[in-house]
């Protein structure tokens, strides 16, 4: 009974039944007391993983014609708010005039006419990034635009009540009773669209899906030849983990059945946390780069009676995110790849760290907008090889560049080149210059109030003090 109100909510804003279904799911995980929590003693590592590099790239003959099956859809839901922005993150400038979703669209471009074949393209908006993005395509990339389908929306669901589980209320904003149910929505917005059907209908049997941000994420012809000729369902792409990634989730094993599954680290007890992040141990962490098998994900679909059935994801806050006194809510939602628990015979890959560069920070952002990238014939973003495969490390200070107009201020006149560059530290705040140059290990401080400039110079492993200048 507790799930009337809730489904009433939804029915109300015309959500589908796919995803009213899928929430629904998620929502009886919550009311029964399960944690979605994955005890260490429950999994063992993932072992014996393929890599690109080594075990398929050299060995596989590229099959061009999987092409005309095959569908790239880029979430790109975000507005990049913890960066400041409140339009989607996607048309954020990264490479000169460039932002994510030209590059995305030069890319899509690129491939059809090396091809000579009509590679099918889509984006999962979400209600707020919906109309910019859609006019971006109209302006820039008419025939795009004008595309079949190009468009997935992403569902909405009720926050909750704390205690009592039923939908939240907020008289001062209603649009704070909602939130978005996570990329796992992915299966139940295909299903509730008719767009899964659409897309079988119209002979497409392989997706291939990543974050818009990732711009590492393309369509590589022989990992979707690799994944055609494995006739596996669903398939990861996992890079290595690092000290720096420890935090972040993981691949595994599951015990009972041997069936990989991704623990994310709301998934994780604090009691586990160590093992968690043992990256020696747990090797493996989702790229959020996957690729399904369309008929398999409408098998499954129909077998759980309308949805895919994903693990819960459960996050406290409060039903106003700026109102630390307002009701006290859950926000339940699912991961994309957890759905590889979901399909018998699922596989993952060990992909090159080239295919994860995601911007979550101004200093991924600056890193991207570098000369420590450059951008190939194909419109891929790559690390410049005199780099040497090792991308330089930046650390900007926290409190003065969390949001990209702070950056912007910095840079107003261009980049300073870091292909050089092993590590640059920046305490305070500073003005950069297009013509200086980083080499090595450099740190940077202002411990005064204004801005100071950078002088338009090579630093060499140095620590520069501008304080006084």
């Amino acid at each position: 009974m507790k799930f009337t109100q809730v489904r009433k909510k939804m029915e109300a804003e015309n959500i589908s039944q796919a995803a009213i279904s899928a929430f629904e799911s998620t929502f009886n995980s919550l009311v029964a007391g399960e944690t979605g929590i994955i005890p260490e003693v429950t999994i063992s590592p993932a072992g014996g993983l393929l890599t690109v590099e080594d075990d398929i790239a050299p060995n596989i003959t590229q099959n061009p014609s999987l092409l005309s099956e095959t569908v790239v859809l880029k979430l790109n839901g975000g507005l990049g708010t913890g960066m400041g922005l409140d339009f989607a993150k996607s048309l954020l400038p990264v490479k000169g005039d460039d932002t994510f979703l030209d590059l995305t669209a030069k890319q899509v471009v690129k491939m059809r006419e090396d091809f000579g074949t009509n590679v099918k393209f889509m984006l999962m908006n979400s209600f707020s990034t919906s109309s910019d993005t859609l006019e971006f395509f109209r302006k820039k990339y008419p025939e795009i635009a004008d595309e079949k389908g190009l468009e997935l929306m992403q569902n909405k669901v009720p926050k909750l009540d704390r205690e009592t589980f039923v939908p939240a209320t907020c008289e001062s904003d209603p649009s704070n009773e909602w939130c978005p149910p996570g990329h796992g929505d992915l299966y139940a917005a295909l299903v509730g669209s008719g767009q899964l059907d659409s897309l079988l209908a119209d002979g497409f049997k392989y997706m291939f899906v990543s974050n818009s941000d990732n711009l590492g994420a393309t369509l590589d012809l022989s990992i979707l030849t690799h994944f055609s000729e494995s006739d596996a369902p669903f398939m990861m792409e996992c890079c290595e983990r690092t000290e720096n990634d420890k935090k972040g989730g993981h691949l595994c094993v599951r015990k009972s059945d041997q069936q990989l599954v991704l623990r994310e680290s709301a998934m994780c007890s604090k009691d586990d946390e160590a093992e968690f992040q043992n990256v020696s141990k747990h090797k493996y962490f989702n790229t959020n780069n996957l690729w399904i098998r369309l008929d398999k994900l409408k098998e499954i679909v129909e077998k759980s009676g309308g949805f895919i059935p994903l693990p819960m994801i459960k996050n406290s806050k409060t039903v106003d995110p700026k109102d630390d006194e307002s009701q006290k809510v859950v926000q339940l939602e699912t991961a994309m790849g957890a759905a590889i628990e979901c399909f018998s015979g699922a596989s993952a890959i060990v992909v090159p760290r080239t295919r994860f560069a995601p911007v979550k920070k101004c200093n991924d952002l600056l890193l991207l907008r570098s000369d420590a990238y450059i951008i190939t014939d194909d419109f891929r973003a790559q690390l410049n090889p005199e780099c040497n495969g090792v991308a330089p490390v930046i650390a900007l200070d926290s409190k003065k560049y969390k949001l990209v107009s702070a950056l912007d201020k910095a840079i107003p006149n261009g980049v300073p080149s870091l292909f050089k560059c092993e590590r640059l530290t920046v305490t305070g705040e500073v003005i950069f210059q297009s013509n200086t140059k980083f080499v090595g290990n450099v740190s940077i401080v202002n411990k005064a109030a204004e801005a100071k400039v950078v002088p338009a110079e090579t630093f060499e492993n140095k620590d520069l003090d501008l304080t006084q200048s």
